[in-house]
């Protein structure tokens, strides 16, 4: 049960946007220019980090979104994002995206430990000084999304279908969506 009288039937973040519609555009806004828009990472390698974050955050909506999201920007490559979770390390992903989740990963601990090696890495494999800028605000506003999903004590449905079914779409539309979206059914 969340902590504040939320909007039944909106899981996750969909719940505090639909409370708080003042905050729901801007939150939208840098959802859509940090993971949608054109940019030289791809939209899923962007939800890669994302999800990486999210999962290091222990934000089971956010991972399971943003997850899912980035399988479909990789052709419903599942198994990779779990691969990602478990061992980024080991998995068939770039070696620049490893570097920039070594990054992601500190500045999910804190901005500080992200050192100037781990910078050097990153460009050695090939990361711009914009993708580097952009992993670290995808990873501090990972954070921030992560613990207002949580922090609020939301709910999240455990069915993988109703993630699948979101990824999806925002993958197909993005993050700028009306307000007023439909709630999800538990079952989707």
């Amino acid at each position: 049960m969340a902590h504040i009288n939320l909007p039944e039937g909106f899981p996750g973040i969909r719940g505090p946007m639909q409370f708080s519609p003042a905050t729901t555009k801007p939150m939208r806004e840098l959802a859509e220019a940090l993971l949608h828009a054109p940019n030289t990472l791809t939209p899923g390698e962007r939800e890669i980090i994302a999800t990486y974050v999210s999962f290091q955050n222990d934000c089971y909506y956010c991972q399971s979104c943003h997850g899912s999201t980035a399988a479909h920007h990789l052709g419903g490559d599942f198994k990779l994002i779990d691969d990602v979770k478990r061992d980024f390390h080991g998995a068939a992903i770039s070696e620049k995206l490893k570097a920039l989740l070594i990054i992601a990963g500190k500045v999910q601990q804190s901005g500080k430990r992200v050192k100037a090696e781990d910078i050097e890495r990153a460009r050695d494999r090939g990361a711009t000084d914009k993708e580097i800028h952009d992993t670290v605000l995808i990873a501090a506003a990972f954070c921030m999304y992560n613990r207002y999903v949580d922090g609020l004590a939301t709910w999240a449905p455990r069915d993988p279908e109703v993630y699948r079914a979101i990824g999806e779409k925002t993958a197909r539309d993005g993050y700028l969506r009306p307000a007023g979206e439909e709630p999800v059914d538990a079952k989707f």
